[in-house]
This record gives C-alpha cells, structure tokens and sequence, in this order.
C-alpha cells in the first residue's frame, strides 16, 4: 500500500513516546474485556464535562454577578481552547499512532490520514473543562480534572493518540481556557449583570425559595 501524500508529508510521533503507548495497548490487549467500556466512555464520556458546566450554571444562578459570568464563559472558553488545538493540530500534522505503529493493538479504527493526533481534541475538551471551572467553583474543577484524567487514559489505552498528545492537549487548553474565563469574567460582568435584570432574569437568577407564595 502506497502511502498518500498527506500521511508521507505528517510528522511522525513515535519516536517520542511509542515504547509507552506500545505499553497501554498492550494493556488494553490484556484486558480485552474492559475494551467496549473504555470506548464508549472515551466519546460519550465527554458529556459529563457539559454536565459540569450546566452544574456550574445552576449553581451561579443563587449566587452573584460574577459567578453567572463565570458560568456562562465557561463554554466559551473550551470552545476556544479546542480551536486552538485544531490549529496546532493542523500546523504540526502529526500521524495517527496507527499508521506508525500499526501492529500495535487497536481498539479504536483507524481514522484518516488527514485526521491528526497531536493534541487530542478530546482531551483538550476535558482539560479546557477543568480549567474553564476553575474560577467559578473548585469543587466542579476538581471533579472535572478527576474524569479528564480518565478521558486522557482512554484516549491512548484505545489507540487514538500517544501520551504526549494528550499532554499536549492539557498544556494548549488549560492556560488557553483559564485566560478566557478570566478575561470574559472581567469585561462581560456588565452586560451579564444587565441580562440578569431583564427578560433572562428566570434563567440567570434563582428566586429566593418562598418568594412566589409570599408575593401571594
């Protein structure tokens, strides 16, 4: 098989790494019976991290201005980390481990040549998640670490990535998705605080408990 242009042109990671990624699917190869649920945790478990951040809204709308700034930042900020991965993704190009490595164990298929593997996207959801957090409520934060430290495993024990690519991917999205959250939270408070006050009022502030029966 005659390798394409965009899979001879894309940089090789498995000098860097490969021994240890050879490893954890070596692992998952010995524990063939974890394999289903590690993949579909590796996908579907990036819905805890929106989970998280809906839990972060909820929990802002009892609390002030600024934390609801906070909340409602906290996508805009992973959406912006996971941006900017892609552009990393598509400046370094690296190849997927599959393609370098491709008797190693795989539980995941093998993707396109032209969908590279440094950073992970996946992880970068995960890590931008915990970092987006950080300022609103630690206890979210440290949840969300817990289970990005997870999704990060996952995405080498199924083949998908090396270890330095989610590495990459934790470096890139926490400082890119903590700057937003910080930015955002200084500059949009005002206009949070005027929504709050208006027609978004039901969904940007919990009414204190009692208050419709004592309007009564």
């Amino acid at each position: 098989m005659t390798p394409s242009p965009a899979l001879r042109l894309a940089f090789d990671g498995s000098g860097i790494d490969g021994s240890l990624f050879t490893s954890v699917t070596g692992l998952a190869r010995d524990t063939k019976w974890l394999n289903t649920p590690i993949e579909l945790w590796t996908n579907a478990g990036l819905g805890v991290f929106a989970v998280l951040m809906i839990m972060g809204w909820w929990r802002a709308r009892r609390s002030d201005t600024t934390d609801m700034t906070l909340a409602l930042a906290a996508p805009v900020a992973v959406v912006t980390a996971f941006a900017v991965a892609e552009v990393v993704k598509k400046i370094v190009a690296e190849v997927r481990p599959c393609y370098s490595l491709p008797h190693d164990y795989f539980v995941d298929a093998c993707p396109a040549p032209s969908d590279y593997a440094f950073p992970s996207g996946h992880t970068t959801v995960a890590a931008g998640t915990v970092a987006a957090l950080f300022l609103l409520d630690r206890r979210l934060s440290a949840i969300a670490a817990a289970f990005a430290v997870l999704e990060a495993f996952t995405r080498v024990y199924v083949g998908a990535h090396y270890p330095h690519d989610v590495l990459g991917a934790a470096a890139i999205a926490l400082p890119v998705a903590l700057l937003v959250s910080w930015m955002l939270g200084r500059t949009a408070a005002p206009l949070v605080g005027r929504l709050r006050a208006g027609a978004l009022r039901p969904v940007l502030i919990a009414d204190p408990a009692g208050a419709h029966a004592a309007s009564r």
